[in-house]
């Protein structure tokens, strides 16, 4: 890997290779797009006269694409080198967008919501996590870590705050429809600044050469392959599911929990708003503290350690202080904190694996970020009846401990040759 960031830019020193600077910004805007009607489509359906059976139907064929976008921008980038992976991504949630809102949601036709919208949710796992790739592949070790904050950053940031601030704003001035058509303005805008104003040269390892068909469905199925040889990286995949599965679990209970402790549903909204503000900040301070204090330290003791004990206070806090909103806002920042401390796993996960497997490495990784739209739900389903909500929680919590335990196995290589050294030397002066 070429030894980039060592210019002592001002970006550099922030964390974000300069190089890649337009591709950040483009994934924020692209992000902001993608995401705008995340917050409030489902409702809006169910306004229009779908039951929420039917929108939570739309929302897992969704979820189903973008897991399966998400575990192919990896391999696609080595086999077809990430513009053209992220060019396919902007083309499916084009295509999708525009089936989606101009006959399917115009004319409520459910039947053809159903693919139109999967077919919109390969967009931005091509498009963004293809960029992720690029970023662990073109920024030096001493970076990395920082650098995937930035990732996170842009993503959340664009997805989650920009995205919902702007649907406010259009709702009210142009209506819903028409907001949903401007996602089109912004999805092109940061596909420019990203694709083409990204002027960065990527380049595949030496021993890549990437010619024919035959060749393209081996990096395909590379991605997994890699499972069987590098079990470190299935490891990693199953703890990145966990990182996230409370996150999608939380929004199906948690409400009615507390509202049965005197905070109601919208207090608990503003409360939710307040944690991913918390999010986004913690994604670039733990991508630092992760080149700092090491990147397994950080997604142990900070991500699942951490997610393990708030999860648990999160339940717990409402009970014992009668309700308190502050301090059930305060834990609820701290746990949206530590899931963030999970940031450091994309930058350990390729580095656990040669240069010619990091994009098959980031595709498992992917694939977890993906799947976790599914377990959080899933868990829901299956424990709650059984469980009730104090159940659940200690099952999420469970989980997280798990992956705590998990994420000590993910040793780089460099740490593995230092302990066979270690053993070598005690065992020659026995």
């Amino acid at each position: 890997m070429t030894d980039l960031g060592q210019k002592g830019t001002l970006l550099d020193r922030m964390g974000m290779p300069a190089h890649l600077a337009w591709g950040y910004f483009g994934v924020l805007i692209f992000m902001m797009g993608d995401g705008l009607e995340l917050a409030w489509l489902s409702p809006y359906l169910v306004e229009q006269g779908l039951t929420v059976q039917q929108t939570a139907t739309l929302t897992t064929a969704y979820g189903v694409t973008i897991a399966i976008g998400a575990w192919l921008s990896g391999v696609l980038v080595e086999a077809i080198g990430p513009r053209k992976t992220m060019m396919l991504g902007v083309a499916a949630y084009i295509i999708g967008h525009v089936l989606f809102v101009g006959f399917a949601v115009s004319t409520l036709n459910y039947g053809l919501m159903i693919p139109t919208y999967a077919i919109r949710g390969f967009g931005y796992p091509l498009f963004a996590y293809a960029f992720l790739v690029w970023i662990t592949y073109r920024t030096p070790p001493h970076q990395l870590g920082r650098a995937v904050g930035w990732f996170w950053f842009v993503f959340t940031g664009g997805l989650s705050v920009l995205g919902a601030f702007y649907s406010s704003w259009s709702i009210q001035t142009f209506g819903h429809i028409t907001t949903l058509w401007s996602a089109l303005i912004w999805v092109l805008i940061g596909a420019f600044f990203a694709i083409i104003v990204n002027r960065d040269k990527f380049e595949m390892p030496e021993k890549e050469e990437i010619s024919g068909a035959a060749s393209k469905v081996k990096e395909l199925l590379n991605g997994i392959t890699i499972l069987k040889r590098e079990p470190k990286v299935a490891i990693a995949g199953v703890v990145r599911v966990i990182n996230q599965s409370s996150q999608y679990a939380f929004p199906l209970f948690l409400p009615l929990y507390l509202a049965d402790h005197g905070i109601a549903t919208t207090v608990w909204l503003n409360i939710w708003g307040t944690i991913f503000i918390s999010n986004i900040a913690f994604n670039l301070i733990f991508g630092y503290l992760g080149d700092k204090l090491g990147w397994r330290n950080t997604v142990t003791w900070f991500g699942a350690v951490g997610c393990g004990v708030f999860t648990l206070m999160l339940f717990y806090t409402p009970q014992i202080f009668a309700g308190n909103v502050t301090l059930v806002a305060i834990v609820g920042m701290l746990w949206g904190a530590c899931i963030a401390g999970f940031v450091p796993l994309s930058a350990l996960t390729p580095s656990l694996v040669g240069d010619g497997d990091k994009g098959a490495a980031m595709s498992i990784l992917n694939l977890g970020a993906g799947l976790c739209v599914f377990v959080g739900p899933a868990l829901v389903a299956l424990f709650f009846d059984l469980a009730g909500p104090q159940g659940l929680v200690w099952i999420l919590a469970g989980l997280y401990f798990i992956a705590a335990v998990l994420t000590r196995f993910l040793k780089l290589p460099n740490e593995e040759k230092k302990k066979e050294k270690v053993k070598a030397e005690v065992h020659s002066a026995i």
